[in-house]
């Protein structure tokens, strides 16, 4: 079977050009998408985010980058723990409502473990994490997980591409 490259159309220097077109370009890696979730004091917090990954199996570490200008960074950079949810296909109107409002709780089967940190429910996989190192990234921060409890699911992926959310279809 003969496979077919994409062509490249543009190259740039992002540090030069307008901060769409960069993020244009990042929009092109797939992700799965997550809700990161914590205490913020006064209540129940989350976030979307599509910026988790893997970091250690040994110890069991992941990571995630909010965003500085978020009005909740301040709650998620000075949790001790917290919670990554990944999401599954059926998933993009949760996915939806904590993108734009961190209280969207409402909307989800939701419980606190006992960290007092909210717990998802429903989704492919959830990683408690005790919050193990922070480190600055440009206009966002990297924030180190160790990971305490797994739960896992099982379905399709809600997946983010270009500005729009799918789900994953094997070849």
């Amino acid at each position: 079977m003969q496979m077919t490259r994409p062509t490249m159309t543009q190259s740039f220097d992002p540090s030069e050009e307008d901060g769409r077109l960069f993020r244009n370009a990042l929009g092109q890696f797939a992700t799965g998408v997550t809700i990161v979730t914590c205490d913020a004091g006064d209540g129940p917090l989350g976030i979307t985010a599509n910026s988790f990954s893997s970091l250690s199996l040994d110890p069991p570490l992941v990571l995630w980058s909010p965003a500085k200008q978020s009005s909740r960074y301040p709650f998620f950079a000075a949790a001790s723990h917290f919670a990554i949810h990944v999401l599954a296909h059926n998933q993009a109107d949760l996915c939806t409502g904590f993108a734009r409002n961190g209280d969207a709780f409402a909307q989800a089967d939701w419980l606190r473990n006992a960290d007092n940190v909210p717990l998802i429910n429903g989704c492919l996989a959830r990683f408690e994490c005790q919050t193990e190192a922070c480190h600055d990234g440009g206009d966002h921060t990297i924030m180190v997980g160790r990971v305490q409890r797994v739960s896992m699911g099982t379905g399709a992926p809600l997946m983010f591409h270009a500005g729009r959310y799918g789900q994953f279809s094997a070849d």
